[in-house]
């Protein structure tokens, strides 16, 4: 027999505390499975939520938690987008670089069956897009197949300084499939002294060089800078030598600098303060690619199956923004 008390305790409790909070109460003696199965019955009657029943007591939310996931754009969801980084090493040094890249960097490369796998498995986990980043991806000497194995899975889009693209790896370029590659190239600046202020000298000649030469292959370029806050006067015209380079305006892409890796300023940003993109790099995944080399935005160590680690990442998420949804209920805004 179900001890009535604990339904009379909850009604107490529950109408003393906020929508979205907890009470949680003893279910008392009798059988449990039997007063757990009240309790539930009550909560659905009434708007509640049940919880969690453990070590002899149910926890209850006052009103029904919204799906926290609820209001994310699809195209934000975690696990929409897959980022790989397919090594660290580069042949610049940029002063900003949240990977801390630089031509003494180790490589760490995820390399080919990684990456194999995890193509199969991103259409297995939904994934729609895949996203390869480095360092360079263009060091590596086998870097046509490993986008031959993502563009045959799924749109792929990789990210480079566009400063290689000639001799062997400009064959390598050549290669790609280019109905389902996209080149998203680095560029800061229309003027050189912006870019080479924080990639070398000579740096964004060889860029522009390189955006020309992908278009001239045949592959849609996106280009990407990473502007200082001081630096938004110089969004106009920017844009208008990107128009004049035959960019869409859709493949413009501006990035705020972060204050990760390199950079000794810029915006914070955090677990709690970012919308996760699954990123996997050789020592795990991660929360976002800006903090990819950060210990603070590893997940997990296991890589496989990523399906899990996926689920992980949109598990914690959730959590967060449950929390915060929670937090709200207490300290309203006015």
């Amino acid at each position: 027999m179900v001890n009535p008390v604990v339904i009379l305790e909850l009604l107490e409790r529950i109408a003393g505390v906020p929508g979205g909070s907890t009470v949680t109460v003893p279910l008392g003696p009798g059988d449990q499975d039997e007063a757990t199965h009240t309790v539930a019955a009550w909560c659905a009657r009434t708007g509640n939520e049940l919880v969690d029943v453990r070590d002899g007591n149910v926890t209850v939310r006052r009103g029904r938690a919204p799906d926290p996931l609820a209001g994310v754009q699809d195209g934000r969801l975690p696990g929409t987008r897959l980022w790989m980084y397919t090594n660290f090493d580069c042949n610049l040094a940029c002063d900003y670089c949240c990977a801390r890249s630089s031509p003494q960097t180790a490589r760490r490369a995820l390399g080919i069956d990684r990456i194999r796998r995890l193509a199969a498995e991103a259409v297995e986990s939904g994934v729609s897009e895949l996203i390869l980043t480095g360092g360079e991806p263009f060091l590596l000497p086998d870097l046509d197949e490993l986008v031959a194995v993502c563009t045959a899975a799924l749109p792929t889009t990789l990210l480079t300084n566009g400063m290689l693209f000639r001799g062997h790896r400009l064959e390598r370029l050549r290669r790609m499939d280019r109905s389902r590659l996209t080149l998203q190239i680095s560029l800061d600046s229309a003027t050189p002294e912006g870019h080479d202020s924080h990639r070398g000298k000579g740096s964004w000649e060889r860029a522009v060089a390189g955006i020309r030469i992908a278009q001239d292959e045949g592959f849609r370029v996106r280009v990407a800078a990473t502007l200082p806050a001081a630096q938004s006067h110089e969004l106009e015209p920017f844009h208008e030598f990107l128009d004049s380079l035959g960019i869409d305006p859709f493949d413009q892409v501006i990035r705020a600098l972060a204050h990760r890796g390199n950079a000794d300023a810029g915006i914070e940003l955090t677990v709690e303060s970012l919308i996760p993109e699954v990123t996997v790099t050789a020592e795990g995944v991660y929360w976002h690619p800006i903090g990819a080399d950060d210990s603070d935005q590893l997940v997990t160590a296991e890589i496989f199956p990523l399906a899990t680690a996926i689920d992980e990442v949109r598990r914690r998420y959730a959590d967060q923004r449950a929390r915060a949804y929670a937090a709200s209920q207490w300290f309203p805004c006015a």
